[in-house]
């Protein structure tokens, strides 16, 4: 009996230990990157806000599980991509995965009109439940996330400037 209250103790003291610990986390989480690109921001602009042009450029698109629905909504294995907002200078789109929280991703155009040089700036941001679990995995979102967008962004200046 000593030994099974024991644990039941310690199971309970860890547990608030690890939610009191994930609260110091931030409940909103921002993965960005930007890349300067010497093309015109119009051709990146088409590149960007029409999810069939993404084949090319964005890595996995080729993959038999992606399924391109139109210029604005498509299947990425368990994910659904949908651009929900374009103006001028930002591609806003929805990813929501069954298995994590929703993340939103904003591509912006900052460019110099009287140059041919493009700044492009691609970012997430995942709100994130209280639970220890998903503040602890979020602290990876930069890893994982951040080097699928640097690989993607060097894929979009490599076909922009040829």
């Amino acid at each position: 009996m000593r030994v099974i209250k024991l644990a039941l103790i310690s199971v309970m003291v860890l547990g608030l230990l690890a939610t009191s610990i994930g609260f110091l986390f931030p409940s909103t989480v921002v993965v960005s990157r930007a890349i300067d690109i010497k093309s015109y921001k119009q051709p990146l602009y088409i590149l960007v806000s029409d999810l069939r042009n993404w084949k090319p450029w964005v890595d996995g698109m080729n993959n038999p599980n992606v399924i391109v629905y139109d210029s604005t909504s498509a299947m990425l294995g368990n994910t659904a991509v949908t651009i929900t907002a374009l103006t001028d200078t930002t591609v806003v789109s929805s990813w929501k995965n069954s298995t994590s929280s929703d993340q939103v991703s904003t591509v912006r155009f900052i460019s110099d009109s009287s140059k041919k040089n493009t700044i492009v700036q691609w970012q997430f941001v995942q709100q994130v439940k209280w639970y220890p679990w998903e503040k602890f995995s979020s602290m990876m979102n930069d890893k994982i996330i951040g080097t699928l967008i640097e690989k993607n962004l060097a894929n979009l200046k490599q076909l922009a400037e040829r």
